[in-house]
């Protein structure tokens, strides 16, 4: 009640304890607070902050056209009600060096666990379009080496993604991790693998831990939790999953409504007012509440 019980510092923790474990680790986006809320009670081990989807939720390309201050928030807000370690797309950092420091600090003090970098040039492009353009490696290391400089908890998870795939090949994209890793990466994010076996060979070259985006209508294939732990990957994200569940309801109903002049058929598709209560602890809020205002000094000097 009130936001989450666990500090920000237990959460990274927490989030070092997952990725150095044995298991495979699930962080679906949370879109927003409620959504992170759902994630948590539905047994997840993270919540992912997408910036493609609070772009999309702005009514934006995901072309680097959100500020800094815009997606802090955004994660504060997700952070403060849950405790789950929540990760979040940091884009390409939001300028030069100094300001990749920044970044990483703004994040930490608004209670997240966690981000990645990318390679790209700005302004970037969704990872799974065609067009993107990166950056050179010494550029990227730059920026995970202010961005590591720049941290002050050291549990907080820097990770480094590379888009590198689509333009110069496979190879280049490990070699690239690989300085990553030397420039102070904690773990990588390989963006658009086409298939299993690309990423077998990317977990097998490095000795950190691998990401894998399972977005859909992407360029990877929608790959099980079982197929991917089999490969060497640590995290999954879905990271506009629960966007597309919502918006493609969300159009349905209206269409719905427009046609027929009530939303009646559509109630049992609905969560219900007992459920909303339930999930955001509603009688919690209650209990403070009544705890305060029948509070009494009578006795007391």
């Amino acid at each position: 009640m009130l936001g989450a019980q666990a500090t920000p510092a237990e959460r990274r923790a927490k989030f070092r304890e997952l990725l150095a474990g044995d298991d495979i680790v699930q962080f679906p986006g949370a879109i927003n607070p409620i959504n992170a809320q759902l994630i948590e009670q539905t047994g997840f081990e993270g919540v992912y902050i997408s910036g493609g989807a609070f772009s999309a939720a702005m009514g934006l390309p995901d072309i680097g056209l959100t500020t800094l201050t815009e997606v802090a928030d955004h994660g504060r807000n997700i952070a403060r009600v849950t405790n789950l370690p929540t990760f979040i797309d940091a884009d390409t950092g939001w300028g030069e060096a100094m300001n990749v420091a920044r970044t990483v600090q703004e994040f930490e003090d608004a209670g997240i666990s966690g981000m990645h970098l990318e390679d790209q040039v700005n302004p970037k492009r969704c990872g799974h379009l065609d067009g993107k353009e990166v950056v050179t490696a010494a550029e990227m290391n730059k920026r995970i080496a202010a961005a590591v400089k720049g941290r002050r908890d050291e549990n907080f998870v820097i990770c480094a993604r590379t888009d590198s795939r689509a333009g110069e090949g496979l190879d280049a994209a490990i070699d690239r991790a690989k300085a990553y890793i030397d420039a102070g990466a904690d773990m990588i994010f390989p963006e658009a693998m086409r298939d299993l076996g690309e990423f077998e060979k990317f977990a097998s070259a490095v000795d950190v831990p691998i990401l894998a985006n399972m977005t859909e209508f992407g360029k990877s294939e929608l790959f099980t939790t079982e197929q991917l732990a089999n490969v060497g990957v640590k995290l999954v994200i879905y990271p506009v999953t629960t966007l597309r569940i919502a918006m493609g309801a969300i159009k349905s109903g209206l269409q719905t409504i427009r046609d027929k002049g009530t939303q009646v058929d559509l109630l049992d598709g609905m969560q219900t007012r007992a459920d909303l209560y339930d999930t955001i602890d509603y009688s919690a809020y209650n209990e403070f509440d009544a705890a305060v205002f029948n509070f009494s000094q009578e006795g007391h000097q």
